[in-house]
């Protein structure tokens, strides 16, 4: 009997002394009149020129964290503070739950979120009123790329025809947040990047450092399927942009303190003046269940991650997030922070266009649509670390895919807002008006999203769409010079199967007498031609 009652008390303490994961919310920002009248002192003019351009006000969540309350969260007994986010105000704090309690006790401190679901949260006091200062406003060649094994996953999304209009990435900078880069200093893959000065710089959350070249190789191959080089093998979807590389994600275990990290990765991206986020990453399970999300709680605005997310996107950034690979499991949602209605999330599709067995559906569970768009995810061409060319399966590859032609459109297009830039795309998607919880809005045709924005832009001689098709399909012919065009389709065996001329008068075809399946076109019309391919489903 002693013995059990003995092993009842140590267990009792061994949980009372657990370490606890917690985000530590406070009341106000007391410097925020300072940094309000001096914005460069904590955004950059890039930052600050995307914000005018987008007409975004600046507010306290661009305010950093009073420096008395980070050092006396720091300075308290046990605390251990693992990240920091001035966008919601809050310190991730790692100590036991009797020391993170305690903080309570700070005249500043506004609540207490434990990360495990077994701990009452703490509310303390009302945050200071939110206070709102607005901020004064302050095409030559073509590339033509031997793209290789990765023609597939950039021409399905029409990415390459955005190439050939110089929309490369150029003048864009997208960040990468993930798991580690090592190999993007050394392999051949990348050595374009490095000699266009292409790499402005990154951080490493996870290690507190600034070796970004280390870490796990993940975040290696998604940045190879948008800024890797290899002719005839691998070209990137934004080969010519700028990058930023940020670990957030610590391979070692899965705990929220990777979130923390995400959050305080973007707020320096946004500082720097990112345009573009991608975020191959995605949480729901941890090795601590108690840390552990459900379904539920995959409505945008539970996890500390698509909160951060959701910020990120009201500062003009655009956030583009792989679904999941839960799509055959069972559960198989999309998880945070693809949930966020601020996350433009990408779902995987086969070379075939079909939806992979793995990629995670929706909807979030208030309903939204989610995914919102796909892309290729299976096979997806990718860099190893030690620059081989492989090919490799998941979400996390068919996000990088679209977020690289996200800024190449973008690039195209810069006078569009964040949120006009993602509807575009979203408008261009050939499920767009049939969305679904597995293909949301489908797969976006970027070719024709720049042909309908600039009417006068060198584009494609002819635009088909909606592609893949039931039945309809709509042309948008070159210019007022080209009256008729011949369609002709092809099977896969090079047999012509159905052919007929349309007129720009009555620009367009029906599918309704040929089979589901992939089909190969020309169309041709006063000395202008082009190639492609049409699926009927």
């Amino acid at each position: 009997m002693k013995k059990i009652l003995l092993l009842v008390i140590v267990f009792t303490c061994g949980v009372a002394n657990a370490q606890q994961d917690a985000w530590v919310y406070f009341t106000d920002k007391p410097d925020a009149a300072f940094y309000l009248a001096n914005p460069l002192e904590m955004l950059t003019q890039k930052a600050l020129n995307r914000r005018a351009a987008q007409n975004i006000a600046l507010d306290d969540k661009d305010v950093p964290i009073h420096q008395d309350y980070i050092d006396g969260v720091t300075n308290a007994t046990g605390i251990e503070v693992m990240a920091k986010s001035k966008w919601l105000n809050a310190l991730h704090v790692r100590g036991t739950q009797s020391n993170i309690a305690a903080l309570s006790n700070l005249s500043f401190v506004q609540s207490i979120d434990f990360a495990s679901n077994t701990i009452a949260d703490v509310n303390l006091r009302p945050a200071a009123p939110h206070k709102i200062s607005e901020t004064a406003k302050t095409a030559d060649t073509q590339a033509n790329f031997a793209y290789g094994q990765s023609s597939t996953q950039v021409q399905m999304l029409n990415g390459h025809l955005l190439h050939q209009d110089d929309y490369t990435g150029t003048g864009m900078t997208i960040a990468v947040l993930d798991a580690g880069f090592p190999g993007v200093d050394t392999a051949f893959p990348f050595q374009r990047l490095h000699d266009n000065n292409l790499i402005l710089g990154g951080y490493n959350y996870v290690s507190q450092n600034e070796n970004f070249y280390s870490g796990g190789d993940h975040g290696t191959s998604v940045l190879s399927t948008m800024g890797g080089y290899v002719e005839d093998q691998l070209v990137g979807s934004a080969p010519d942009a700028f990058y930023y590389l940020f670990v957030t994600e610590d391979v070692f275990g899965e705990n929220p303190v990777e979130e923390s990290y995400w959050v305080e990765a973007a707020e320096a991206a946004d500082s720097l003046g990112v345009d573009v986020i991608n975020t191959s990453l995605g949480y729901f399970a941890y090795d601590n269940p108690n840390y552990s999300y459900s379904y539920s709680d995959m409505d945008g605005q539970t996890a500390f991650i698509s909160r951060g997310m959701n910020v990120a996107f009201s500062r003009g950034m655009i956030c583009v997030t792989s679904a999941g690979n839960s799509g055959g499991t069972s559960e198989p949602h999309i998880a945070a922070p693809g949930d966020a209605p601020g996350s433009f999330t990408i779902g995987a599709v086969t070379s075939s266009e079909q939806i992979t067995g793995f990629s995670s559906i929706g909807p979030s569970f208030d309903g939204r649509i989610k995914p919102d768009v796909m892309a290729m995810g299976q096979s997806a061409v990718i860099s190893t670390t030690g620059g081989t060319i492989s090919t490799a399966n998941g979400t996390s590859f068919s996000s990088p895919i679209t977020a690289g032609l996200v800024a190449c459109f973008w690039q195209a297009v810069p006078n569009k807002t964040n949120a006009e830039i993602v509807q575009l795309i979203k408008e261009s998607a050939d499920r767009y008006n049939n969305p679904d919880n597995q293909y949301g809005y489908g797969i976006p045709d970027f070719a024709l999203a720049l042909a309908l924005q600039i009417p006068n832009v060198v584009k494609p001689s002819f635009v088909l769409y909606p592609n893949p098709s039931q039945n309809l399909v709509n042309i948008v012919f070159p210019d007022a010079a080209v009256q008729n065009a011949t369609v002709t389709l092809f099977n896969n065996l090079g047999q012509v199967v159905w052919e007929q001329t349309v007129t720009a008068a009555k620009p367009d075809f029906s599918l309704q007498n040929l089979a589901e399946g992939i089909y190969s076109y020309t169309i041709s019309g006063a000395n202008q031609s082009q190639s492609g391919r049409l699926v009927k489903e």
